[in-house]
Parts: C-alpha cells; sequence; structure tokens
C-alpha cells in the first residue's frame, strides 16, 4: 500500500467514523469519533479472538501510523497556534499567577505522586514495573492537553477566571512537562546525571528559550504582516509561522509547543489588533478556526485507531484501569495542594474551583505520543495501555460531564 493510499483509507475511515457518530451516537465530534474508534477497534479485538486474520490485517494498518512523528510534526504546531490565537493576553495576564503555578509546581507534584502511585498500585497487582519507568509515565501523563482541553471549554460555558486557569494551565505546562519527561529519559537511560544544575540548565534553554524564540519570530512576523494588505498572503504567513517557527524551535533545541504558543499569542493579540484590517481578520480568524476543526477531528480519529495496534496481544485490564484513580487522585492534590498556598496572594477565587480543575484536566494525543516514544522495556505495553486508558477515561467521561459538573456546582448555564 502506497502512502498516498494509507492517508486517503485513514481519512476516509475517520470520515466515516463522523458520519456514524452525528447519525447515531450524537455526542460532540471529537469525543464522538474517539468514542466510535476506540469502540471499533474493542470490536474487531474480540472478533479477532475467532478470527485472527481479521485483528492482524487491522493492527498491521494502525501499526503503520507514526502517531508520535504525526503528532509532533504534523499536528501539534498548528492546533497550537490556531488555540492560541484565541487567547486574549489581557484576561491571561490577570490569571497569571494560578496558570504559572499550575503549568509548573502543579505538573512536577503530579510526576512525583502519579510515578510513586502507580509504581505502588501495580506491583500491588503483581505487576512488577521499576520506579524509573512509572515516573516517566507520571511525567507523561501529567500535563494536560491544551487540544482536548480547549476544544471542550468551547462547548461549556465556565466562568471566565476558571477558563483561563485551564485553557492558560494546558497551553503552556507542555514545557514543564517535557522537560520533566526528558530529565527522566535521560537518567534512565544514563544519558544525563541526576543534578540539579543540569535539571535548571534544561529548563532555562526549554521554557526560557522557547519564549525568546517565539517573541522574535512572532514578532517578526506582525512586521511582515503589517507590510501586507492581502489576506491570502496573510493566512500564508500566519502558516509559515506555525510551521517553520515549530520547526525553528526544534533546530534550537527549545520547546517547539511553548514556542509556537507564544508566536499565536503575539499575532491573536498584536498582530490582529495592528496589523490587519477588519477582513483579513475576520477570514484570518474563520480560516484557523476550519482547519483547527478538521485537524481536531483527524487526530483523535487516528489516536482511537492507534489502538488497534495494541489490540493484538492478550492483556489483564485491571492494572491498566487502576492507573486512572491514580491520575485523577494526584491531579485533585497537585491542583489543590497550590490552591492552598496561593490563597492569601489572590483576591478572588472561583467557588469549587479545585474540582472543576481536577475534572476538567484532560489528556488527548499529546500522552500518548509521548507513551508511544517511550525506550523499549519489559513492560512499556503496560504503561501504553495505561496512557490509552488514561486518555479514554477522560475524553469519554470528564469531557462529556464537564458541563453537567459545572451546573450542579452553580457555575454553569
Amino acid at each position: 500500500m502506497s502512502a498516498f493510499e494509507l492517508v486517503g483509507m485513514l481519512v476516509a475511515i475517520v470520515a466515516v467514523l463522523g458520519f456514524v457518530n452525528y447519525r447515531f451516537i450524537h455526542l460532540p465530534d471529537i469525543i464522538g469519533i474517539t468514542a466510535a474508534g476506540s469502540l471499533l477497534a474493542f470490536a474487531l479485538a474480540i472478533v479477532g479472538r475467532h478470527v485472527p486474520s481479521v485483528v492482524e490485517w487491522a493492527g498491521a494498518l494502525a501499526s503503520r501510523i507514526d502517531f508520535p512523528e504525526l503528532v509532533f510534526h504534523g499536528f501539534l504546531g498548528v492546533l497550537l497556534f490556531a488555540s492560541s490565537l484565541h487567547i486574549d493576553f489581557a484576561q491571561l495576564a490577570r490569571q497569571k499567577w494560578p496558570v504559572l503555578v499550575l503549568s509548573t509546581i502543579g505538573v512536577l507534584i503530579s510526576t512525583v505522586l502519579v510515578g510513586c502511585g502507580s509504581w505502588w498500585v501495580l506491583g500491588a497487582l503483581g505487576e512488577t514495573v521499576e520506579l524509573k519507568w512509572c515516573l516517566m509515565f507520571g511525567a507523561l501523563i501529567s500535563p494536560t492537553d491544551p487540544i482536548a482541553v480547549l476544544g471542550v471549554l468551547k462547548k461549556v460555558s465556565a466562568p471566565k477566571a476558571l477558563e483561563m486557569d485551564i485553557a492558560g494551565e494546558s497551553l503552556f505546562n507542555d514545557g514543564m512537562g517535557v522537560v520533566a519527561y526528558l530529565t527522566l529519559l535521560g537518567i534512565a537511560t544514563g544519558a544525563m546525571e541526576p543534578t540539579w544544575t543540569g535539571v535548571a540548565g534544561l529548563l532555562a534553554l526549554e521554557v526560557l528559550g522557547a519564549v525568546g524564540v517565539g517573541l522574535v519570530v512572532g514578532y517578526g512576523a506582525f512586521l511582515m504582516l503589517k507590510g501586507v494588505d492581502s489576506h491570502p498572503v496573510e493566512i500564508l504567513i500566519t502558516i509559515a509561522l506555525a510551521t517553520g517557527g515549530y520547526a525553528l524551535a526544534e533546530r534550537l533545541h527549545v520547546s517547539a509547543p511553548l514556542a509556537t504558543v507564544v508566536m499565536g499569542l503575539v499575532i491573536g493579540n498584536h498582530g490582529a489588533r495592528d496589523a490587519m484590517s477588519d477582513t483579513t481578520r475576520q477570514r484570518l480568524f474563520e480560516f484557523w478556526d476550519l482547519l483547527d476543526e478538521l485537524l481536531n477531528l483527524m487526530l483523535f480519529g487516528l489516536l482511537a485507531l492507534t489502538l488497534l495496534s495494541l489490540m493484538r496481544a492478550e492483556e489483564s485490564w485491571l492494572p491498566v484501569v487502576a492507573l486512572v484513580p491514580v491520575v485523577l487522585v494526584a491531579r485533585f492534590i497537585s491542583v489543590g495542594a497550590p490552591a492552598i498556598v496561593l490563597r492569601p496572594f489572590l483576591q478572588r477565587r472561583t467557588p469549587h474551583a479545585v474540582k472543576v480543575l481536577t475534572w476538567g484536566g484532560l489528556r488527548g494525543g499529546l500522552s500518548v505520543a509521548l507513551a508511544l516514544s517511550l525506550p523499549d522495556f519489559g513492560q512499556k505495553d503496560l504503561l501504553v495501555l495505561g496512557t490509552y486508558a488514561v486518555v479514554l477515561f477522560s475524553l469519554l467521561v470528564q469531557a462529556p460531564t464537564l458541563g453537567l459538573l459545572l451546573k450542579r456546582l452553580g457555575l454553569g448555564r
């Protein structure tokens, strides 16, 4: 099968999943496509017990999807840029302390809690996984997924301050999550020594370097936009920014996701206000809204289909499912503890913020891509399936019920 045929088949499958959801399941598009794809994966796994050739064919097809490559060098830069275009920098600045603490200290607390908690729970269930790999699982599952979170926030009516906490955290915690993941990966593989100076240097390079690159490249694109009054050319400049800027950040060894978010903030605020006509602004935002929706549907459809490549092995599902409450408890503590510390420094907080932030901490394609990128070791499949379990629970249970939780707490309409 050629690359073109593979892409055509995958797009057709995702389109059929979207049709099935619209006609029969009636969930929001992203959630419904994920649900339909997951049901397809499990159905094929059941059929495969009686007709092995079916699941072998499906697994071989799914295994040809290089999901980490597709996420990190295909979807991620474009989707993060599209999402950050809509973030009001003034509102973000008003919520800077909750966003900063949740996206840094909160991620580190969650990484440690998930790592130690999963190590203990899996050991109690008879699965021996070294602590270093459990900590890496904690690092890859702790950052909330901005693509999943922002997609759901469009559908619910959260208070503005709380919405900015959730959106801002999800956009900025990738930097800390990647630093934690790379640090633990280096320690686990013996590539680096676990020293404070080494970690601090990596943090400075990844995060501060990304902010600097994002500001410089974003301002350069702003100057180009200011000198042009043609909406096709201006849209093309923003596409180049989301793709070329992401690639440049990777080449400079800084956090490409964070750099792209900064670029989007520059264009969505400064650029939209001072460098575009009303017509260009409208058409540019309409273009990015449509592209955002289409790529989201593709991403989450492919996310569900990649399950097929793991459904051939006989697995005990109890240890996999047990990781879900571990992650939820760690999320509650990692959100609640900073909230207690921050309370004296905040003028006003939304009631029940910790509950909403806990339940609204969705995971998505980023966590799966990082899990699939783990080095090969004896229990890798267990942690990959555990990552899928957490992601599917967040998308199929937490996301659809977030609006109901807000209404129950008196925070939504």
